[in-house]
């Protein structure tokens, strides 16, 4: 590291040399160059203590080595001037060492001898003192001289002033290198405009007993064509893409955490979103939902357009929010050094470029390997070659590999040393919600994963089912898996949020359970707004036909001051009425001397009280389907 002191860490040495021209959180171009004008001189002993000439913040010379010697900036300097060192700090340095000034001897004036004396040698003179020798009347009689006594009297107190000077200086090099890193971080941060997200939004979860709260985390993958992400993934058109979504659930006891997948290519509704303009669009239903990060067509994508669609289907409020591009994920991958991965059979040319029009060279092998930087965003983009080729198949590989990133870090420590240099790859390419927007905020969040052991860290993907080219999510299933995040159930049924001193059994025992499967074949269903609450209907109608219903139709009821959810059924149709109200908790059947039935959705539907109840247990279509973060690499990498 340029402007280092000999003796000093390398540690992450590159980081300073980042850019083309190093620039410093001031703007400030240096090289931290020593007193003689060349690179890394600090490296030599008695040279300077890396502030000699250009140091890290761009200032001119003035910097003072422990040799003293000339300054950068054209005078000499007397070395016993150098804060507070002793005279005899400096005995013993060679006088012609590179950095201490020049000298001139002093010539001593030539002293008669007696007549007798002329043969011999002169005692007590430098040289005698230098062979260690007393000076004539200077032994006290323990064969010590007074002289030597005197300087084993100064020399404990003067090395404990030089260690205390050290130190001090130690401890000014680690703050100013820390501030630099900090603002090194900081300036790579990038934050979207939280005017984008939604007015209308969930409510906060609140603390537990304890006081601890959950965190919700959305973590887009951005497959921007913008700067050097062309050349990572190889696209032409302009505008930023969603291929991976995933919203990371922290529970309240910072013990357990999960993470699911959203099938790029699913079916959603994608409420008002913000333009570059400042107008909003208007709701859209029935649409892919990575198209909600493409609304505004601009070349970092639309984060809070995806954050609203998710707190949209999901109910759950989006705490922070974090978009990180091809650029940055192949850079974090290098900082870790890399990450195993395994593929269930070798992979060609042709599998990552279906256009190529034949098979080529094998590129990766079949089996269990170390990737990053290129190959690792191959790895996790890779769609045909294994499988059916679906997007379905590239999220199982996409969870094995975060399960695997994981488990790298925590396996180095989580601590800053490690959390650095993955942070400072990271923020290069990183989007953030205004809430992240400071490397202090960013490492905060990432310590709340310190104490999860590896298997309490789950990943899943939203329950789903083919619809044609495309994908259909999953109800009741999939409601009943937002009911119990936003409840902070785990997997098994155990509550997170319910202290130390609550039992799993307990937690589970008081909580209802929604019938594993409704059977509606046959029944058919309109389906009304009672609420002044907007995409009400779509959601309740996605529920029904996930359970077979026939929706006949959906529209607004008649009033729309409903508090609750009502099931109205005519003549002979009760029974066909109360598999209906299996899917709403808490709806109130109502009879009606008109034929057919109805839907009626209320207040408590709206605030997501009837979505789905609190499950003992999640539906086996979701536990099952869950990985660990310490599984094998190679299980569960590919579909159909």
């Amino acid at each position: 590291m340029s402007g280092q002191r000999a003796g000093a860490s390398d540690h992450d040495a590159g980081w300073w040399r980042d850019d083309a021209s190093f620039q410093d959180g001031y703007g400030n171009a240096g090289q931290g160059y020593g007193r003689d004008g060349r690179p890394d001189a600090g490296h030599r002993a008695g040279g300077h203590d890396g502030y000699g000439g250009h140091d890290g913040y761009g200032s001119r010379g003035g910097g003072r080595g422990h040799g003293g010697g000339r300054r950068d900036d054209g005078y000499a300097e007397d070395p016993r001037r150098n804060d507070g060192y002793r005279d005899d700090a400096y005995r013993g340095r060679r006088e012609d060492d590179a950095y201490a000034p020049h000298r001139e001897e002093a010539v001593p004036r030539p002293r008669r001898a007696a007549p007798d004396e002329s043969a011999l040698p002169r005692q007590g003179g430098r040289a005698d003192a230098r062979r260690g020798r007393p000076a004539p009347g200077d032994d006290d009689g323990s064969g010590v001289s007074r002289a030597e006594a005197r300087r084993a009297r100064q020399r404990p107190r003067s090395r404990k002033k030089v260690v205390v000077w050290v130190a001090v200086a130690t401890l000014g090099l680690v703050t100013a290198a820390g501030g630099a890193l900090y603002l090194k971080l900081g300036g790579n941060i990038q934050s979207f405009d939280g005017d984008g997200v939604s007015k209308n939004r969930p409510d906060a979860a609140t603390p537990d007993a304890n006081g601890h709260t959950p965190i919700n985390v959305l973590l887009i993958g951005s497959d921007t064509r913008s700067g050097d992400n062309k050349s990572l993934g190889g696209g032409e058109d302009g505008g930023a893409r969603s291929d991976t979504t995933i919203l990371l659930h922290v529970y309240a006891d910072h013990k357990h955490a999960v993470g699911v997948s959203f099938p790029r290519d699913a079916l959603v509704d994608i409420p008002p979103c913000k333009l570059p303009d400042g107008s909003w669009t208007k709701k859209k239903t029935d649409v892919m939902f990575n198209s909600a990060f493409s609304v505004g067509n601009t070349e970092t994508g639309n984060p809070a357009c995806t954050q609203n669609t998710v707190e949209a289907l999901t109910n759950i409020r989006v705490d922070h929010t974090m978009v990180v591009n091809f650029e940055g994920f192949s850079a974090m991958t290098s900082a870790v050094g890399g990450v195993n991965v395994c593929l269930p059979n070798a992979i060609y040319e042709g599998d990552l470029n279906p256009n190529l029009g034949k098979k080529g060279k094998q590129l990766y092998p079949k089996g269990e390997q170390k990737v990053e930087g290129k190959a690792a965003l191959d790895y996790v983009r890779l769609r045909h070659g294994i499988g059916d080729g679906s997007d379905v198949g590239r999220m199982k590989r996409q969870q094995a590999f975060m399960a695997s990133l994981i488990k790298s870090v925590k396996s180095k420590g989580m601590d800053p040393t490690t959390l650095l240099p993955l942070a400072d790859a990271a923020t290069k390419s990183m989007i953030v919600d205004p809430g992240l927007d400071s490397p202090t905020k960013l490492i905060s969040f990432a310590m709340q994963m310190k104490n999860i052991d590896l298997h309490n860290i789950k990943f899943l993907t939203t329950p789903w089912k083919f619809a044609g080219s495309r994908i259909d999510l999953v109800h009741p299933d999939v409601d009943t898996l937002w009911a119990a995040l936003k409840a902070d159930r785990t997997l098994d049924g155990q509550d997170a949020s319910a202290g130390a001193d609550a039992s799993p059994s307990a937690a589970a025992s008081a909580a209802p359970t929604v019938p594993a499967t409704v059977d509606g074949t046959g029944i058919k269903v309109g389906v009304y707004n009672g609420t002044l609450t907007s995409g009400l209907t779509t959601k309740a109608a996605s529920t029904l036909t996930g359970s077979d219903f026939t929706v006949t139709g959906r529209g607004n009821a008649a009033t729309q001051n409903h508090a609750t959810t009502l099931v109205q059924y005519g003549p002979g149709q009760k029974a066909s009425a109360e598999k209906v109200a299996q899917l709403f908790p808490g709806a109130t059947l109502q009879s009606s001397t008109k034929a057919g039935i109805s839907l009626v959705l209320g207040k408590d539907y709206a605030s997501g009280s009837t979505a789905a109840a609190v499950p003992s247990v999640l539906p086996s279509s979701i536990a099952n389907d869950a990985r660990s973060a310490d599984d094998d690499p190679c299980s569960n990498v590919s579909y159909g």
